[in-house]
């Protein structure tokens, strides 16, 4: 056996800092690397030491892998675990590591080589009897090949990136009209992300789950199952929400999901863990989709249900050593549910934001695990998760409740971010009674848009709070005069809440905003806590003031929610008209002009495609008209609020005349 006694933690974020923690645990150093933009994140600061890979970019930092070996050397490590993501299933990573003389934390390079290439997956599962869809995974096909062989597929049907993962290179695509373009932007998509444009094409199954389980295996013939978990609720074919255990199947269906997902480790002598993912038809029947060779996002669910520390059990596989348990000491207890915390806008396509993280409050009653803390700023170099919210309940229902309850406690502002979309989604009936497939959000376009704020009750939260503050000094802010008609105190408060001005007067117990009905007004607050009764009305969250003790300014978080409140006389926005264009949604670079300047498009179609956090973002036109001129071209970086394309639609054509 090959002990460890030094591990070096081949990335960033909320991955690196659980690896830090069960390492320590162990009683191993840790050896964190980071990038220029990392050198003060939570992951460096938490390693025994730490060792810096290069400028911010992941080509010339967390994916170099000659790098990452040199550091490895130089820091004394005797194993590097990978995380997930970045090098995690780069073969050449792995025999690198094996060259080096160090551990890799994860299987051997075969596996990971066999697995990656999603064609010979699915070929080699089809071999080893376990379920496949119809599709077509021939090497090296052409453009003329995959059109001619789509109408033989059947559509709907999957493009899927051959090397990819994560949602990247995939899409979906209804109808033969459709196929080219999805077809051309799922080809770039993978070769921008993973150096390889090959893709191969997969049956559709629009109503199907997401069902995968965790296997593991080790060098000693062992291997098992640590049951299913449930991962259906998907934005852009990556996950958001995860369950652990898959609701509604039954004892048998779970068995015979455990029992494929064991074969498929076996067939590949598979080592360490890995996640063996099955798309479940409403008949109950499965097929195989892929399988991951390394820890998944999700594993907090299952470590929830079972009490296993799963990166305990890769380090002991890497070790040498046999598996903790065997089948039958792999005890399931309770319900288990995570949700992704994500720096995007859930009602603009899920488009990232990167930013300053300038209120970060997590909630105690649930596990969180997150790359970030207050003051911490998002980067528009990596991934835009956050952190993950994990609960555990009896059941289900209690896990879901509890989840429910701790984004109600959760504080974030700075970028824009999923919290609120999170809640709505876990408070849904359909949700809650587990009627799930993976276009649950295209079915519920309800949920897909914001809940209407009630900017008036935030208002009068917030007046009630600030008229409780004590006086600072010489600050008109620090707390604000009453003033007396007929014997009566009264305190008029203006205020912003977003871009909405408002205008309240707190008159003893009673309350009224814009000049509407006075209503008996309560504020109860306990630390951030506050509980708000107006009138009938009820308003419950967390109020935090600003750490830079700027008084004009606080913020109200409500069902994971924040509104931002600016304390001064309302006036009118600055905010200006923009031209009749495409403008850059967020940062990035151009990978496409899909039309010539001065051609006519229709509504709908294709315009200009930027790519920013792994991730391509097409502008289409929202009206006919015509593209009178690029501002930028292919390979442009760009910035938010970019001018990209002036557009003239019909309609202010028609308008003019």
């Amino acid at each position: 056996m090959a002990a460890i006694n030094t591990l070096l933690i081949a990335n960033r974020g909320e991955i690196a800092r659980r690896i830090i923690r069960t390492a320590r645990e162990l009683g191993l150093t840790t050896v964190a690397v980071y990038s220029d933009i990392d050198a003060d994140a939570p992951h460096v600061r938490e390693a025994d030491r730490a060792v810096r890979l290069g400028p911010a970019p992941a080509r010339d930092s967390y994916l170099d892998i000659d790098k990452v070996i040199r550091a490895a050397r130089d820091s004394g490590a005797d194993a590097i675990h990978p995380g997930y993501g970045f090098l995690s299933e780069n073969t050449t990573f792995a025999d690198a590591c094996a060259d080096a003389g160090l551990i890799f934390v994860g299987p051997g390079a075969e596996a990971i080589r066999l697995m990656g290439d999603k064609a010979a997956a699915r070929q080699h599962m089809a071999q080893s009897g376990v379920p496949v869809l119809p599709g077509f995974d021939r090497e090296g096909a052409d453009d003329a090949t995959l059109i001619a062989e789509a109408d033989k597929v059947g559509f709907p049907l999957l493009i899927k990136a051959v090397a990819g993962g994560g949602g990247k290179g995939m899409r979906a695509v209804d109808n033969a009209a459709g196929f080219e373009e999805a077809l051309a932007a799922a080809r770039r998509e993978a070769r921008n992300a993973f150096g390889d444009d090959r893709v191969l094409l997969e049956r559709y199954l629009p109503t199907a789950r997401h069902v995968e389980v965790q296997v593991f295996a080790d060098n000693h013939g062992n291997a098992v199952h640590l049951f299913e978990r449930d991962c259906s609720v998907q934005r852009r074919h990556q996950k958001i929400i995860e369950e652990a255990p898959a609701p509604g199947l039954t004892e048998a269906q779970r068995r015979d999901l455990g029992d494929a997902a064991v074969r498929a480790a076996r067939a590949i002598d598979y080592r360490g863990a890995g996640t063996v993912e099955f798309l479940f038809s409403p008949e109950g029947e499965f097929f195989f989709m892929e399988m991951n060779t390394r820890l998944q996002v999700e594993h907090p669910v299952t470590e929830l249900i079972t009490g296993e520390d799963l990166v305990a059990w890769q380090l002991a596989v890497a070790e040498g050593r046999p598996l903790p348990k065997s089948q039958e000491q792999i005890q399931r207890h309770g319900a288990a549910m995570e949700v992704r915390l994500y720096a995007e806008n859930p009602y603009q396509q899920f488009l990232p934001s990167a930013g300053r993280l300038d209120q970060l409050r997590w909630p105690e009653q649930v596990r969180v695990d997150s790359g970030f803390e207050a003051g911490d700023r998002v980067s528009d170099h990596y991934d835009p998760m956050i952190a993950k919210l994990i609960s555990h309940g009896g059941d289900r229902d209690q896990a879901r409740r509890r989840l429910v309850a701790a984004l109600d406690d959760l504080a974030i502002s700075g970028v824009h971010h999923n919290a609120a979309f999170l809640h709505r989604v876990l408070s849904s009936p359909v949700f809650a009674d587990a009627e799930l497939d993976t276009r649950l959000l295209e079915k519920h376009s309800d949920l897909m848009t914001p809940a209407p704020a009630d900017s008036d009750l935030v208002a009068v939260a917030a007046a009630g709070a600030v008229a409780r503050r004590p006086a600072t000094g010489n600050d008109p802010w620090g707390a604000l005069p009453g003033w007396r008609p007929l014997g009566q105190k009264r305190t008029l408060i203006p205020l912003r809440v977003g871009e909405q001005a408002h205008t309240v007067v707190l008159d003893n117990d009673q309350a009224r905003v814009d000049g509407g009905e006075p209503a008996p007004f309560h504020l109860r607050r306990r630390g951030t806590a506050f509980e708000l009764h107006w009138g009938e009305r009820r308003l419950a969250g967390h109020l935090i003031e600003p750490q830079d003790g700027d008084a004009r300014h606080t913020a109200v978080f409500v069902h994971g929610q924040d509104y931002p409140v600016e304390i001064h006389p309302a006036r009118e926005s600055d905010r200006a008209g923009g031209q009749d264009g495409f403008i850059a949604p967020m940062s990035g670079t151009i990978v496409a002009c899909h039309v010539a300047a001065g051609a006519t498009v229709a509504a709908g179609d294709a315009v200009i495609t930027l790519e920013a956090m792994k991730m391509e973002h097409t502008l289409r036109a929202g009206a006919a008209g015509t593209v009178e001129r690029f501002h930028v071209a292919d390979g442009d970086s760009v910035a938010e609020g970019t001018l990209l394309v002036d557009f003239n639609s019909l309609d202010s054509e028609t308008e003019a005349q």
